[in-house]
């Protein structure tokens, strides 16, 4: 579809998961910042922000955090962890309530909602972790609440290997992954291990990965292996060859390789090369964005010039002229207007 050269649209925003640790979305940024409740974080996303930016449609996330040493009050089974994102749920609807989004359940309402002028922020509901679903029987409750893209693991999850957890789909996994399949629901790939994404594919539903930097570009200087949390050359591939998008994560860590918090900033140019990695394997029309903005840090560990959410879109000035719109949203807009 067309799409307006200045358009973006962002794979990954954890907009709810922000607004239950304090922060009001709704304010101006220069006003969010002023009483951020989120100390060493300094926010870069906001409504008028994402607006000002150009974003006229995100996946935004349900995520359940589970306990760990920084989130003592995360969820320990997976009650808790629907607990936590029945009620993002309820933040997503309460805005739309007040009119600062519009939820987006199908693709239809995607392509209908990115014509119409002066629309609020249009949000597609990505679960990111999949421990809020009992089993594969309740992904039709899901379905209800208008979730149409799931990511089984964060860590490990007990559906599936994830970040830093090595392992596969285990048998509740396979079992709700052939249920996605099955019910036409796409699978983030986002955070799972090589070995759960290789178990994904054998299955077959719809996959994208709604933010992961190439492993290519991030083996260690020590000589170890980069982090499973990045895509392989051939993930990134499968993932295209599904008909798929892979999302640009602007997190430095995620970058250059090294990279320590209080470090220099990675140059944005760095960003760039990923995309360009990504480019040369499954095409520039493959290519999206999925900033991560916001999603557990803040302007400290963004690209040098990224100091707030307006300031994204100038990666893609460092890209090639004829693919930046693309990139920028029109890829998105074409795959959420007919695989959603």
């Amino acid at each position: 579809m067309q799409v307006s050269p200045g358009l973006l649209i962002d794979g990954h925003l954890d907009l709810a998961m922000n607004a239950l640790n304090g922060r009001d979305l709704t304010l101006p940024l220069e006003t969010l910042r002023a009483a951020d409740p989120v100390e060493g974080q300094t926010a870069t996303v906001s409504f008028p922000e994402l607006r000002q930016a150009g974003t006229r449609v995100c996946l935004g996330t349900l995520f359940a955090m589970p306990r760990n040493a920084e989130a003592p009050d995360g969820y320990t089974d997976a009650a808790g962890a629907r607990r936590q994102a029945l009620a993002q749920l309820d933040q997503y609807r309460r805005w739309e309530d007040q009119g600062h989004i519009t939820l987006l359940a199908d693709a239809q309402a995607v392509a209908a909602h990115l014509m119409a002028a002066d629309a609020p922020l249009g949000v597609v509901l990505l679960m990111e972790g999949a421990d809020p679903v009992r089993d594969e029987h309740d992904l039709s409750f899901w379905m209800e609440a208008g979730v149409r893209i799931i990511g089984p693991a964060w860590g490990a999850t007990r559906y599936a290997g994830g970040t830093g957890a090595p392992g596969p789909l285990t048998a509740a996994g396979m079992a709700l992954v052939t249920a996605m399949r099955d019910l036409g629901l796409t699978v983030d790939t986002s955070h799972l291990d090589d070995a759960a994404f290789w178990d994904v594919v054998e299955i077959g539903p719809r996959l994208i990965a709604s933010h992961s930097n190439a492993r290519a570009k991030m083996a260690r200087p020590d000589g170890r292996p980069a982090s499973n949390r990045h895509l392989s050359d051939e993930m990134a591939r499968a993932v295209a060859a599904a008909g798929g998008v892979v999302g640009l994560v602007y997190l430095s860590s995620f970058l250059q390789p090294g990279w320590n918090p209080g470090d220099v900033r990675a140059p944005l140019e760095v960003l760039a090369d990923h995309a360009r990695h990504y480019a040369e394997l499954i095409g520039w029309d493959r290519v999206v964005l999925g900033t991560d903005m916001d999603g557990g840090y803040g302007q400290q560990k963004c690209p040098a010039g990224v100091d707030r959410y307006a300031d994204v879109p100038r990666l893609l000035d460092l890209l090639p002229e004829e693919v930046r719109a693309g990139v920028g949203g029109g890829n998105w807009a074409r795959w959420l207007s007919s695989c959603l």
